[in-house]
């Protein structure tokens, strides 16, 4: 069912995104509850429908996020699914929905309103795309926020790279090798957030919106954010993360001497040889790419080569599909990754581009 923003609530109860007005809010709720709210390609384009929409309504001041149930906002795109066009020699189908996907995400950072993100609970991947983006993006005690992607044979998308590296010092690279995810202290010095609310507050903020300039509703119900755990150790993560390869990162974290440090390299030697190194090279990259635009442009000639590489099905399979937990990485190595098979990730594909710059 496509959802629009003047249909009436009732007759949108089997929609993946919920819309209503209240007051001067226009309120998107994401309505996958048991997938945690994953965003499939239906979502994404009623959620373009939307902003569109709204932003031409002069009666809608304020645009809301937040995600159905108890879990999270979303925990990602709807992966199994990527799993599956492969498998199926449908790769056309996956860069179509990150087409629209990553349009989206641009649209939502230029977005002329105050787009007010409630990244309450799991916010992952996709999840941080249609929110860390948002002019206004409030955290919780419950938040957690992640780009897991090397877990699963894939690299950091939806933007992702572009806010990892504004992160400070090298914040962003731990987080985007590791997919270790962060409360809300550490989203907010990371700058993935703006404002802490405690969850308990959260429908007198959002209902608040219904009538108040977003500003202001923020000034009434934000707080002081329980302390982070991150900035204890900048030391060994600045230090550690500016080497220039991946095996150098994993090494001197080892040496590092830090119980949490040595940590990470197990961590980070769990992931997908393959898909770390494309993504410190991503990384690297977009730290000298000047907007969000140009940096989704190069996410998705990224994204697109993942989909002929034998990691992104098999890290689909092992943490979603099967459930072992056990991937065979091809390469198995970081020594057997190459820097031409990285480079291949940065070539211009046939999918074209998303005409953003």
């Amino acid at each position: 069912m496509n959802a629009t923003p003047d249909a009436p609530a009732d007759s949108l109860a089997d929609s993946p995104v919920l819309l209503r007005r209240e007051g001067r809010a226009g309120h998107i709720v994401l309505n996958r509850p048991r997938a945690i709210n994953a965003l499939n390609h239906p979502m994404v384009r009623i959620m373009a429908d939307a902003l569109d929409a709204w932003e031409r309504d002069d009666s809608v001041a304020t645009v809301v996020l937040t995600g159905a149930g108890e879990r999270g906002l979303c925990a990602g795109g709807d992966i199994r699914s990527i799993h599956d066009d492969v498998r199926a020699g449908r790769v056309a189908a996956s860069a179509a929905f990150w087409h629209d996907e990553y349009l989206l995400n641009a649209r939502i950072a230029r977005f002329p309103k105050p787009y007010v993100a409630v990244m309450d609970g799991i916010v992952m991947g996709g999840g941080v795309g249609v929110s860390a983006h948002g002019s206004v993006r409030v955290v919780t005690e419950r938040s957690r926020v992640a780009m897991p992607e090397t877990g699963i044979g894939f690299v950091p998308d939806v933007g992702g790279t572009y806010l990892l590296t504004r992160t400070p010092g090298e914040l962003g690279t731990h987080l985007a090798l590791t997919g270790t995810p962060v409360g809300a202290g550490d989203a907010l010095l990371c700058g993935l957030a703006d404002h802490f609310v405690p969850s308990e507050r959260l429908p007198e903020f959002t209902g608040a919106l219904a009538g108040t300039d977003a500003a202001d509703a923020v000034r009434e119900f934000a707080g002081e954010a329980p302390a982070g755990e991150l900035a204890a150790h900048r030391e060994w993560i600045d230090r550690c993360y500016a080497a220039d390869s991946v095996e150098e990162i994993v090494d001197r974290l080892h040496a590092s001497g830090d119980r949490h440090a040595k940590e990470a390299a197990e961590t980070i030697l769990a992931k997908s040889p393959t898909s770390l190194k494309v993504t410190l090279a991503a990384l690297r990259r977009a730290r000298a790419l000047p907007t969000l635009e140009a940096v989704l442009e190069q996410e998705y000639r990224v994204s697109c080569a993942a989909l002929a590489s034998p990691d992104l099905p098999e890290g689909i399979r092992a943490q979603v599909v099967d459930k072992d937990r056990r991937p065979r990485w091809s390469p198995s190595e970081l020594s057997g990754v190459t820097e031409a098979e990285v480079a291949r990730f940065f070539e211009p594909t046939g999918t074209g581009s998303l005409g953003l710059v």
